[in-house]
């Protein structure tokens, strides 16, 4: 019989929480680089948000970029963007900024711009975009984002409490301003495919996050006596495995999809594998130490051997015949508890089945 692989043992005892405050600074520092990077230099619009015209070509010979450049300047308004991509350098891109006087103007552009490049040119892609469908696509996209968010926290807060609601709402914004700042930071072109993967990156890290914090419940309640912080700990260590699993999976295939895919999905692609990781993180070091600083019950009562205003992991100077919290000796408290768990199942005997106890059985006799 096969025995299962296992890439992480499934008795990991890392101590998480000990570093969070310094993370959180590190997360702090750079999202807010992220927002001033979107606020300064902003975002790179495609056709799909900003408007104009968008045309893929392909060449009978390798093209000569700056001929070609010079001479669709001269039959548009405003800088022609002109690039190569993939592996034929024969395959163009074409973007034309939007032209003044509206669609009417867009399409007289276009049809100039076919002029220019001639007949022997195919045309495998066109794309003619105006101003006022670019404004309505801008807003859509922002309701978009902005709903999924709000369904998301009233999914969690129905599921669990509405302290994991405001975790996992905080991870959530956390991935959110850090895909999009990826796009302003690098200037990768922002489009609807890209709205796709901001939304995409957004339900994958929310479901790594409610992975963990259905692992956060069910040890609540069944180890009262640790501490929140080590239950936290040992939630996330218990999920690790599935965690590196499935985020690892998911970036060999889209790892495949940025490598192959072409140039339209290779905004989308990279978004995703950024997301990942990403989601990844904010998961183990955002949304789950977040719940220590909220007075949140086990079982619908508040445990009080389970201060959540100190961190239980972190060692300090202790007084005499105090127990130390180290690493070491959470690892040593929680495998007790799991023995004690096991003991407690193993004194449970259950009856024989078909066997009559006690005055049934009496009864049974005198009849």
């Amino acid at each position: 019989m096969l025995r299962p692989i296992k890439f992480i043992p499934d008795d990991t005892r890392i101590d998480f929480l000990s570093k969070r405050l310094m993370l959180l600074v590190v997360s702090t520092l750079f999202l807010v680089g992220c927002l001033i990077s979107v606020a300064v230099q902003g975002l790179n619009f495609g056709i799909d948000f900003s408007g104009g015209i968008l045309v893929e070509v392909r060449t009978a010979e390798p093209a000569n970029l700056s001929d070609f450049r010079s001479r669709l300047n001269t039959a548009v308004e405003g800088e022609v963007s002109l690039t190569t991509f993939g592996e034929d350098p024969r395959d163009l891109l074409i973007r034309v900024p939007e032209q003044p006087g509206g669609e009417a103007a867009n399409t007289a552009a276009l049809a100039r711009l076919k002029d220019t490049l001639g007949a022997d040119v195919e045309y495998r892609r066109t794309e003619l975009v105006g101003p006022k469908v670019g404004g309505e696509l801008v807003e859509a996209g922002i309701l978009a984002m902005g709903l999924s968010i709000l369904i998301i926290a009233a999914y969690i807060w129905f599921r669990f409490e509405w302290q994991y609601a405001v975790g996992g709402i905080i991870a959530l914004l956390h991935d959110v301003i850090a895909t999009i700042g990826l796009f302003s930071l690098f200037q990768i072109q922002f489009d609807l495919t890209s709205v796709a993967a901001v939304l995409t990156v957004a339900g994958y890290s929310i479901n790594d996050t409610v992975v963990i914090f259905d692992r956060v419940r069910e040890e609540m309640r069944r180890y009262k006596k640790l501490s929140v912080g080590e239950v936290l700990n040992l939630s996330i260590n218990k999920t690790l495995s599935r965690t590196i699993l499935t985020s690892g999976t998911t970036v060999l295939a889209v790892g495949c999809l940025f490598l192959f895919g072409g140039e339209v999905l290779r905004g989308f692609s990279l978004a995703i594998i950024w997301g990942i990781f990403v989601g990844t993180y904010s998961s183990i070091y955002v949304a789950v130490p977040s719940l220590i600083y909220f007075n949140f019950s086990r079982g619908g009562e508040v445990d009080p051997d389970a201060p959540v205003d100190e961190d239980p992991l972190v060692e300090s100077p202790a007084e005499d015949g105090a127990e130390s919290t180290s690493g070491e000796a959470l690892a040593a408290r929680a495998a007790a508890a799991e023995k004690a768990a096991a003991e407690e199942a193993a004194k449970a005997k259950p009856l024989t089945p078909g066997r009559v106890v006690g005055k049934a059985k009496g009864k049974r006799n005198k009849r």
